[in-house]
């Protein structure tokens, strides 16, 4: 049975694992602190290939080894590709066994029953390293059970990635949609090449087009977590982005992956996309060319607002079946003391949740002798002001989880810019099947 399908499981299967699930939530320790056992304890982590493998050399080679060492445990951290982690959490969650902590980079309220309260965790950080910002929570906290399903430490940001020098020889910036749409129609006139925002089932297409919706005044859900996608702002989102294909895009927008970005704005094919940090990144450390000419900007503004979702969210969950509690915990909490570390050893890719920990962050991004220029990643110096959770304007929860996962809006969507839908009809059929998403879960109690 397939994640990305829909996790539909037949009624008396979900009853039978939601019964079980509680029953191994009511058993296991509820402790923050040090295991003390006579004997050493192992800590087994899945997590991702870090975009930047600096990150990995310094968590797989340098801070499990001193935390196991602290806390005498043995940790052991399996790396998958960022498309496989679904796919594993699934499988470990129904043969009820596998890795202590699992990593997602997008909320996973989906497998809510099968987690434990993550609550003391949120509280220990917060009395130790200051409040987290409003989107960890907003991510990781289901209103209706008053549970939070998971954790997060650092969070992904997804500024447009932009070639300068073709933006400056059209004469336009891109502050907002309207001039992406006419700037990158003229450098598609003038240079033939395209822009790319993604129109694929693909996590980069997800985010990007719940930031143009948002930007337009268009959601999924409101801020009570009530299914509300159709309306007039919506249809007009959807004509904008039919428009903005058919006038400065390729028909290889609909079959990306999470990668096709990077290579297409690193190869000099492309004019802008929204993108994490990776891209320039890549650029920098490969001593690519063109990374002097690709330029970052917050999320453009549209009619209503600006706004952009995380590119990311890292989202670590402790099984109720994990074997090593109360490790987890502690592992979390003390990840949390790394921030400094994390956001450094990423080169500025992962932000912290719990701001107050890396009180330099400003100045660091103000000035950093790796880029061309040195203030190219100063936009991050208020990145909090214009990032936002996947639910927005309301928490994230099961239904906008199968929703994301499921690609439904970006199906409908790409329909539309293909003209096999109108925009009207692309989001009438994309709010029934949402509002159908939205009864199931509230059927299940979790929205």
């Amino acid at each position: 049975m397939s994640y990305q399908k829909g996790f539909r499981y037949p009624r008396r299967q979900f009853v039978r694992f939601a019964a079980s699930a509680s029953a191994s939530a009511l058993a296991a320790p509820f402790v923050i602190g040090k295991a003390g056992a006579a004997k050493p304890k192992t800590l087994k982590i899945l997590q991702w290939n870090h975009f930047v493998p600096a990150f990995d050399a310094w968590f797989n080679n340098s801070y499990i080894k001193e935390w196991g060492a602290k806390n005498d445990t043995k940790v052991i951290v399996d790396n998958v590709g960022m498309s496989s982690l679904r796919s594993r959490a699934q499988a470990e969650m129904e043969a009820r066994q596998g890795h202590d902590l699992i990593m997602f980079l997008s909320p996973p309220p989906i497998f809510e029953d099968y987690v434990i309260d993550h609550r003391e965790i949120y509280e220990e950080c917060e009395r130790l390293y200051g409040k987290p910002l409003d989107i960890a929570k907003k991510s990781n906290y289901n209103p209706k059970t008053k549970k939070y399903y998971g954790f997060s430490d650092s969070y992904v940001p997804d500024p447009i990635n932009y070639r300068s020098d073709l933006w400056q020889d059209v004469g336009i910036h891109p502050n907002t949609w309207d001039d992406i749409r006419k700037g990158a129609r003229l450098i598609k006139q003038k240079h033939g090449i395209p822009a790319g925002i993604g129109l694929a089932p693909e996590l980069d297409t997800n985010m990007a087009l719940r930031s143009l919706l948002a930007a337009f005044g268009a959601s999924v859900q409101n801020a009570d977590g009530a299914p509300e996608f159709k309306s007039p702002q919506a249809v007009e989102a959807v004509k904008f982005i039919s428009a903005l294909y058919k006038e400065t895009m390729t028909d290889e927008v609909f079959a990306w992956d999470p990668s096709s970005n990077n290579r297409m704005m690193l190869a000099g094919r492309g004019s802008i996309t929204l993108n994490a940090i990776s891209i320039t990144r890549t650029g920098e450390s490969q001593k690519i060319p063109i990374h002097s000419n690709i330029a970052l900007a917050p999320p453009a503004a549209g009619p209503v607002r600006r706004i952009g979702l995380y590119h990311l969210l890292d989202v670590y969950c402790i099984w109720n079946f994990a074997k090593n509690i109360s490790g987890a915990k502690q592992f979390l909490v003390d990840l949390v003391g790394q921030s400094q570390k994390i956001f450094e050893a990423s080169r500025f890719y992962n932000f912290p949740c719990f701001p107050k920990m890396v009180p330099d962050l400003k100045k660091l991004v103000s000035k950093d002798t790796s880029a061309s220029p040195t203030d190219k990643y100063k936009l991050f110096e208020n990145v909090t002001d214009w990032t936002t959770n996947v639910g927005y304007p309301g928490y994230s929860n099961a239904a906008t989880d199968e929703i994301f996962s499921s690609w439904l809006l970006s199906n409908a969507i790409a329909d539309a810019a293909r003209g096999k839908l109108s925009a009207a009809e692309a989001v009438e059929r994309a709010d029934r099947e949402i509002r159908a998403v939205y009864a199931k879960w509230r059927e299940r109690g979790k929205v």
